[in-house]
């Protein structure tokens, strides 16, 4: 059957016709552009900056100390919260004040003689991320003291700007229960929990992940 539509009504058919076409199509799901490499945050920890700050409570006083910093890189994924790298803590630099006190803690308690580092492995973070400004996260990890390995959770502030960086976390090791020696006396209770504030500062660097 022949078409009864007049040459003119044809041309004017298309030219509405054809726009309502393309404007349809766009509206239908199109495939993502290629979007470029997420940019990953690189921490890197100043020893010569930086300090571990502990305290330990016990029946007569308050003990309170320091270790000093061995190395310390972190690597984190801003969209996904995963991270990786190491932070590692001199064990034989432990230093409370007292000569024969420190010397018990590290022939008895920490044997730093045989484990001479403290290390910290995360593998992620939670909260908001930013590669600027102040941060207020939960960095989730493994601890290593003493040759083993305990899962930890520590909250972390920092404060990111230009290519450095600083920060502060508080957290208590509840080292007696993780097996190490309870250095209490008959005269002297100590607390079963060391409690460590660390002191931080450092370079940043943000680079397009692989």
């Amino acid at each position: 059957m022949k078409s009864t539509r007049s040459r003119p009504a044809t041309v004017l058919y298309l030219l509405v016709a054809a726009p309502a076409a393309m404007l349809a199509l766009s509206a239908l799901p199109q495939h993502a552009a290629p979007q470029p490499p997420a940019r990953e945050i690189v921490l890197g920890i100043d020893p010569a900056q930086s300090k571990v700050h502990w305290t330990l409570g016990t029946t007569l006083h308050t003990v309170h100390g320091t270790f000093a910093f061995k190395s310390g890189t972190f690597h984190l994924d801003p969209t996904t919260g995963k991270a990786n790298g190491e932070i590692v803590v001199y064990a034989t630099s432990g230093d409370s004040g007292n000569d024969s006190r420190d010397k018990k803690m590290h022939k008895e308690v920490l044997e730093s003689a045989q484990y001479q580092d403290v290390i910290f492995r995360p593998d992620r973070v939670e909260g908001t991320i930013a590669a600027q400004g102040t941060l207020t996260v939960q960095v989730h990890g493994v601890f290593v003291l003493h040759g083993s390995e305990h899962e930890m959770t520590v909250p972390v502030q920092a404060e990111l700007a230009g290519d450095h960086w600083k920060g502060s976390a508080k957290f208590d090791v509840p080292f007696i229960d993780w097996g190490l020696k309870n250095p209490s006396s008959f005269l002297l209770k100590v607390n079963h929990a060391v409690g460590i504030e660390l002191e931080l500062k450092g370079s940043m660097q943000n680079s397009a992940a692989p």
